[in-house]
Formats: structure tokens, C-alpha cells, sequence
């Protein structure tokens, strides 16, 4: 009751705040042309039915609200601030999705400062679906942490992105478990968390790892009009407060986007090692990862892997009363895993995802059909999958070599304002 009562009385307090930020620029007739204030958001409502492992059920097809936001934009003095806040009812979290100032040195050079998007593969997704892909629920996609960042276009083709992150982003209030739960599992974008309950290392360890210290950069060309060819490169800390000592992984990354036509084409591979260890010093095979309020219990993420992924979507203007486009579109993600337990090899997580996007002025609607295999959020084992594979009735992780593809047929419809 007490979590609620605060729950709603944040809610009121960002009611307030919206209602205040939407009278001040009326007010504030005498502000110079080049400064704004600008506020906005957005209200976004799922309905899903959903085929997984089990038996169906009258509950399996059901509606939700997705997420409801605040987005504050603005520019004083040349220096610029964007702020994103989030509400995730579903989840009974909220939390930052992104908050930086910004400035330009230069035409050419730019600095964000704060909670800002990691430069790391395709920008400013690596999809084009609802659900992302594989990358982003291992921390590799649309990812935000706290730092600074800078931008530094050498041509009109050639663009460098470096940055040095602290840590990750500000956490909810909601950290799952008490077992699992810890710094970043109340996030918009994926953590390496630590795990209290030592089930993910081989010693019976606990991990008391968090993410601390994160190098990025990110080289762009465009080598042909419209494709855009790309490299980018993160070494990322991992602190043990038990060992009192860091330890540095490593993703990389080459990735492709290409306009041509009305098609759009991203192919990305991604190569990546967490290098993290246990309590006791020992490397781990699989690590905690955490958002939304959330863990994933259990099975955790494979510390080493490799993911392939690739989309392409082609929009087709039509003029339907309000509807201005609508944007077939494929995506399909490979994780291989570099690990094993009990003898066996971690399983591969695959995800398919066709569907199409429709855009009717600020309302945009995506209908997805989203498969997977190995997948966290497609299971009616929530959380498992990302590391040696599925839970048995035990609660042990157990790698299946031939599951079926678990589905689930979903319609986001967002309001942007």
C-alpha cells in the first residue's frame, strides 16, 4: 500500500510539472528566437495474445497499457537539454529513459552530457519492430547509462562517436527480488546486475558485479549514398565489491544501414565477452542482467557470444482518410553462446519478428508476430532462455537443442504528442 500511495503521488507530482512546462512558453513571449522550450510524450497500449510452451487459456489474449511519458526539449544560452521520463504500469515501475545537455563546440562537434544513448551499432535502432532485437535485452541496442559523450562529423560522410560512461543508468524504484534484485534492474535498457543468490556461477558463488567504467567508440562511413557502413568498439568495467576489483570485457561490432528506394536495410554482427567473475574469482559463464524491474531469474545472460542480426522494411505511402504509410517489415536475430553446464553446450536464442508499422499522423501502430526460441520475454518461463536455455519443473537451467517457436501476436498503438 505504502509503494502505491508513493506510485500515485509521483504520478501527480509529473502532472503538475507537464501542466506547469505547457504554460511557460506562452508566457515567456520576451525569450530569444534561437531558445525553446518544448514538451510532449506519449501514451501507448498493447493487445496480445500470446502461444507459448503451455496449454492456452482464456488469459492468453489480453490487453495492457504499454507506457505512458514525458519529454521535455529545450535550448538556452546554447545549450541544449533533452529529458525523457517513463511510467511502465504493466511493470508498477517508472524510471529515466534519457536526460543530457547538450552543446555544439562546433558544425562539426558535439557533446551530450548525462544519461545519453550508448554509440554502439545501429543508430538509432538495429530494428524495426516493437520488440527490438536479440541485442537489446543483452544490453547492445538502444542502450542508455551515464556519461558523456561526443560526436565529431570529419565530412559530411564520416562520422566519430566516442564516449566514456561512469555507470549505468538511474534506477526505479522497482528492483524485483530481494534474491535477485540490485543497482539497474529498475532500468529502460539492460544491466549486468548482481546475483545475490549464486545460481549463475559453477562454484555456488554469489557475483556482487555491477557496471562501472565503460569505454565506446564508433566510426561511421557512408560509402555509397544512402549505406552507411559501420564499426564500433566498447570495453566495458564490471566491478566485484567483494574482490574490490575491475575487470574489463569487450563488444564489437560492424553494422550496415542502407536507404534505397522506399527499402530500408540494417545487417549487424556483434562479438562480445563480459569477462565477469564470481565472489570467489572464479570466470563466469553466465551473468545477471536486469530491467524494468526485473532480473532474469535463474538462467541469467551467456557471458560470451556472438549475434547476427538483419531486417529490411519498405514503406509504402498510401492516402487511407488519416492513415499516411504503411511499413512492412522483417527482423531476425542468431545468438550463439560460448558456454556449458552439466556437460552441456548453451543453446542458441533465435528471434523472428515480421509485422508491419502504420502511421496515421501522431498515432503509430505496430502489428507484430513475434517468434522466438531461447528468448526471455517469449516463454511462459519469464527471464530464461539468454543463457544455457530453459528452466526444468526443477527450476535448472537445461539446454534444449529443437524447442518450437513460442509466438505471440501483438499491436502496440501509440499517441505521440
Amino acid at each position: 500500500m505504502h509503494l502505491k500511495t508513493n506510485y500515485l503521488k509521483n504520478i501527480t507530482i509529473l502532472s503538475l510539472l507537464l501542466i506547469i512546462f505547457t504554460v511557460i512558453p506562452a508566457i515567456a513571449q520576451d525569450a530569444e528566437d534561437e531558445d525553446y522550450l518544448n514538451v510532449g510524450g506519449a501514451l501507448r497500449y498493447n493487445i496480445a495474445h500470446q502461444n507459448y510452451e503451455s496449454d492456452p487459456t482464456a488469459t492468453n489474449t489480453y490487453g495492457t497499457m504499454d507506457t505512458w511519458r514525458l519529454n521535455i526539449s529545450a535550448m538556452y544560452s546554447d545549450v541544449s537539454l533533452s529529458f525523457e521520463y517513463r511510467f511502465y504500469p504493466t511493470f508498477n515501475t517508472h524510471f529515466i529513459h534519457h536526460g543530457y545537455l547538450g552543446y555544439d563546440f562546433s558544425d562539426n562537434l558535439n557533446m551530450q552530457l548525462g544519461v545519453t544513448q550508448v554509440p554502439f551499432g545501429n543508430l538509432t535502432w538495429n530494428s524495426h519492430s516493437w520488440w527490438f532485437l536479440t541485442p537489446y535485452y543483452v544490453g547492445l541496442e538502444d542502450d542508455y547509462n551515464m556519461g558523456v559523450k561526443f560526436s565529431y562529423d570529419f565530412s559530411e560522410k564520416l562520422n566519430l562517436m566516442f564516449a566514456y560512461f561512469r555507470q549505468q543508468e538511474p534506477a526505479g524504484p522497482a528492483y524485483g527480488s530481494a534474491s535477485f534484485g540490485g543497482p539497474g534492474a529498475g532500468t529502460y535498457s539492460y544491466n549486468v546486475i548482481p546475483d545475490n543468490a549464486g545460481v549463475l556461477s559453477n562454484t555456488g558463488a554469489n557475483s556482487s558485479i555491477r557496471e562501472l567504467n565503460q569505454f565506446n567508440a564508433r566510426l561511421a562511413y557512408e560509402i555509397l549514398d544512402g549505406t552507411t557502413l559501420g564499426f564500433s568498439g566498447q570495453i566495458q568495467g564490471l566491478y566485484n565489491s567483494v574482490l574490490e576489483e575491475t575487470d574489463y570485457g569487450h563488444a564489437i561490432a560492424a553494422h550496415l544501414m542502407s536507404n534505397f528506394d522506399n527499402f530500408n536495410l540494417q545487417l549487424q554482427f556483434i562479438n562480445y565477452d563480459y569477462a565477469a567473475k564470481d565472489d570467489a574469482g572464479e570466470t563466469l559463464d553466465r551473468v545477471q542482467m536486469g530491467a524494468y524491474g526485473d532480473p532474469y531469474y535463474g538462467d541469467g545472460v551467456a557471458a560470451r557470444a556472438n549475434i547476427i542480426t538483419a531486417g529490411l522494411a519498405y514503406t509504402i505511402g498510401v492516402d487511407w482518410g488519416p492513415i499516411s504509410s504503411v511499413q512492412p517489415y522483417i527482423d531476425y536475430s542468431l545468438m550463439t553462446k560460448d558456454g556449458e553446464i552439466n556437460g552441456m553446450n548453451f543453446e542458441n536464442t533465435h528471434m523472428l519478428v515480421p509485422g508491419f508499422l502504420i502511421t496515421a499522423g501522431n498515432i503509430f501502430t505496430y502489428v507484430d508476430f513475434a517468434m522466438g526460441k531461447n528468448h526471455p520475454w517469449l516463454t511462459d518461463s519469464f527471464g530464461t532462455g539468454l543463457g544455457a536455455g530453459h528452466l526444468d519443473e526443477a527450476g535448472n537451467p537445461v539446454p534444449v537443442e529443437d524447442l518450437d517457436w513460442n509466438l505471440r501476436f501483438n499491436i502496440n498503438i501509440g499517441y505521440y504528442f
